[in-house]
């Protein structure tokens, strides 16, 4: 892919830059292990099924591009985004091809809009047109949806100039579904972009969708964390690297401590700061309450042994009485 530049074309879809975006992200894809967590190419396939055996996701790779990973899928929270945007702008005819340009797209997820820039964004969309997914999500009973992440991409040339001037990018019908439908997606914190360990985009991701903003927060199995990253590390080397995680505690929203399950197993409680901040809060005026009822008691305690011994003082105070 050639850098097409901005140009002052008017598209027949004008994609804003994400900065001007609230991030969205696919509810469903956000809890179950659908990408690769690692830069180099993956081909091992990732299975995963959920322990009541409802939810199955299995995502296959083409041995020439390899699996989508989690940065490519910065693009799909991009395209999530902008159709938000578009919905709450009122419209009703969403696109499934969005248009934009290689440059801006690249500014919006927060990537280098240099040569290089343009070349991982060239994989980036293949990885995503060429892995294949099943699951059992939104499909019919006893059978698996089959899609890729994007039906196709394309670069859109000036007929004149013969310069590249819009990128062109079609969501498969599973990724459109999961977008347009409001309950469906989530918003997320911007400095997600930020994270750079495949791991730790991961767990932000799980948090966001099972910590939510409860108040007592959520608590996982390091085990099923493992599962549910889709992490091909073996489980010693990654409770090395979750360990590293949790004492950095610099994943956007949340904080992370261990913690032990209730079957004495090692786990992780994610909570978001907010939430933990306003439980303190409450906590704090519940037992300021708590200690001015205390003291009203204390205090309707003493005036009615007063009451009770003022008669006796009296009499004992009155002159003449023996």
């Amino acid at each position: 892919m050639t850098a097409p530049k901005p140009s002052a074309t008017q598209f027949d879809l004008f994609i804003p830059l994400m900065r001007d975006l609230p991030l969205k992200d696919q509810r469903e894809t956000m809890e179950r292990p659908f990408f690769s967590l690692q830069k180099r190419k993956r081909l091992k396939p990732i299975e995963y099924q959920s322990a009541d055996g409802e939810v199955r996701v299995k995502v296959e790779a083409v041995p020439a591009y390899g699996m989508a990973t989690i940065w490519d899928g910065d693009i799909l929270i991009w395209a999530a985004s902008a159709l938000n945007r578009l919905k709450a702008e009122g419209r009703n005819d969403l696109p499934r091809e969005l248009k934009t340009t290689a440059y801006d797209l690249l500014r919006s997820i927060q990537r280098d809009t240099g040569g290089k820039g343009y070349v991982e964004l060239k994989a980036a969309l293949d990885r995503l047109a060429t892995t294949t997914i099943f699951t059992s999500i939104r499909a019919k009973r006893g059978r698996d949806s089959r899609f890729s992440w994007l039906d196709s991409w394309s670069v859109e040339v000036d007929p004149i100039t013969d310069k590249p001037i819009a990128l062109k990018i079609t969501l498969s019908n599973w990724v459109y579904e999961g977008v347009i439908n409001e309950k469906s997606v989530l918003t997320m914190h911007p400095d997600y972009f930020q994270l750079s360990g495949g791991l730790e985009r991961a767990l932000y991701r799980i948090a966001r969708k099972h910590a939510g903003d409860q108040e007592q927060g959520w608590t996982c199995r390091v085990s099923l964390l493992h599962e549910k990253s889709g992490s091909d590390s073996a489980p010693k080397e990654f409770a090395r690297m979750l360990r590293k995680i949790v004492e950095n505690n610099d994943l956007p929203e949340y904080d992370l401590t261990f913690t032990t399950a209730g079957d004495n197993s090692s786990a992780v409680h994610f909570i978001r700061r907010a939430a933990a901040e306003r439980a303190q809060i409450r906590a704090e005026l519940e037992a300021d309450f708590a200690k001015r009822a205390r003291r009203t008691r204390e205090d309707k305690r003493a005036a009615e042994i007063d009451e009770r011994a003022e008669p006796f003082l009296n009499r004992r105070a009155t002159p003449g009485q023996h």
